[in-house]
């Protein structure tokens, strides 16, 4: 019998080269030393993926080695990522990164464990157009180059995932110095200034050891999309990008008001209840996305809306409005979201269930009609009444009592509606007969509401 035949072996050098590039550089490396067939082939790899993980020892000797025998032979290097869990010799972390800026690399990704500093005065290149810094590889901030010197004038998509340095000015010189950025994601708290940026996402989950700044600034004029997610508030903020279509916020402060939120009192109140802390004011945020056409809510930004933005503006352009309910968070602004947005068509909401509160006005049954009728005159019309959505989206249903009246309430309600689509969220049972009797009684259950517009079609999924 003849030996089996070695098809991938039989493939071309160029594909076995893209092969190779698909698996982590130390594993490519020994691939090309099993077989004379695939000895000359790691000069063929694009993109170098170096990780201690595994095993530390003589990584650096790897590295070092790897880099001259490709670097050598081939300029087709597209990508380098350097992930260290260990300690190594800053002196050659160093010549690795400066070794890749000075080659013709197109990303670059930087990820340690323990902290390394970067020299910024060699820190640039004319080819990089992707960029991504995590963890504890930070930039020193010294020898910094002259104002409107472009470090890196291809860049377009920067990632600062560090968050050690208290050198924040350097981050916010470095987005500067990128003349075609497009996308910017951060993880550290700077202010943003960019003209062609057209994607920001933000994410601050917890507070840095240093002092917050008081003030954040976002002057991105050409901006589309904007992701901002803050475990704190800041205490003001001023933006420039009046042209973002769609946003996502994920805005919490860490104590709200128990009184003010849940009580009995209905009045508004300028501080917490624990009388330590100043109101912290989110208007010119939400004033500045105030021409979106999709907005995306968490629960936590639907109190800082109610509690932090005086006024909620109009939102003119706003088609598409989805948020996100917590049995913990109440429905406040939900009602003044509504008639706020006269040309709204698509409500998506995800789970119905959120906390009873007396703010949550005529958006929701959770309050009891007879209290609802003392708070309200006789000539004011429910929100959803004047409502122009024609598609609403609900997510996570589980069919009980409340969210019941919760739907009807909705398709009583709104006039326009046209399509009702509803993710039916059935109980976990171990016999699949009583998922299926489960799931047809909540189906069963809400075709059978009153419908308002006689054009409401309901859909599961």
């Amino acid at each position: 019998m003849s030996p089996q035949r070695d098809s991938i072996s039989s493939l071309p050098d160029e594909v076995l080269g893209k092969v190779l590039s698909l698996l982590p550089t130390n594993q490519a490396a020994t691939a090309s030393v099993l077989s004379k067939r695939w000895m000359n082939l790691l000069a063929l790899v694009d993109n170098l993926a170096f990780s201690d993980e595994s095993d530390p020892r003589g990584f650096c000797d790897f590295v070092d080695k790897t880099l001259v025998l490709i670097l050598t032979n081939s300029s087709i290097i597209k990508r380098f990522s350097l992930r260290c869990e260990h300690r190594h010799d800053s002196c050659r972390a160093d010549n690795w990164i400066r070794t890749v800026l000075e080659r013709s690399f197109l990303e670059l990704h930087l990820d340690s464990v323990y902290k390394h500093v970067i020299e910024t005065k060699s820190f640039r290149s004319n080819t990089l157009v992707k960029l991504t810094l995590s963890n504890e590889f930070v930039l020193d901030g010294h020898f910094l180059p002259p104002r409107g010197v472009m470090l890196f004038p291809k860049l377009k998509t920067l990632s600062l995932l560090s968050v050690v340095s208290k050198n924040y000015e350097v981050y916010e010189y470095l987005i500067s110095a990128c003349p075609v950025l497009e996308e910017l994601i951060l993880l550290v708290v700077i202010s943003a200034f960019s003209p062609s940026v057209k994607r920001l996402t933000i994410s601050y989950p917890y507070r840095c050891y240093r002092k917050n700044p008081d003030i954040q600034m976002f002057q991105t004029p050409s901006l589309v999309y904007l992701d901002y997610s803050s475990s704190f508030v800041e205490v003001q903020y001023h933006v420039g990008f009046s042209l973002v279509v769609e946003a996502r916020l994920d805005l919490i402060k860490e104590r709200f008001s128990t009184m003010d939120d849940y009580g009995g009192d209905d009045s508004d109140s300028d501080s917490d209840s624990d009388g330590g802390d100043v109101l912290h004011d989110v208007t010119n945020l939400v004033e500045g996305i105030s021409n979106v056409k999709t907005l995306h809510l968490s629960p936590n930004s639907l109190q800082a809306f109610h509690f932090y933005c005086k006024p909620t503006p109009v939102f003119h352009k706003l088609l598409t409005l989805s948020f996100e309910s917590d049995k913990e968070k109440g429905w406040q602004v939900v009602p003044l979201l509504l008639n706020n947005s006269p040309n709204l068509e698509t409500l998506v909401i995800k789970g119905l269930v959120h906390r009873v509160t007396d703010k949550c006005g005529d958006a929701c049954v959770c309050i009891a009609r007879e209290k609802k009728k003392k708070k309200m005159k006789e000539e004011e019309v429910c929100c959803l009444s004047t409502c122009q959505v024609k598609v609403l989206k609900i997510l996570g249903y589980g069919g009980t009592s409340g969210e019941r009246k919760q739907m009807k309430h909705f398709l009583g309600n709104l006039k326009c509606l046209e399509t009702v689509r509803v993710g039916v969220q059935a109980e976990n049972q171990q016999e699949e007969n009583n998922v299926n009797n489960h799931y047809l009684r909540i189906t069963n259950a809400l075709t059978k509401l009153p419908r308002v517009s006689s054009n409401c079609q309901i859909h599961f999924f």
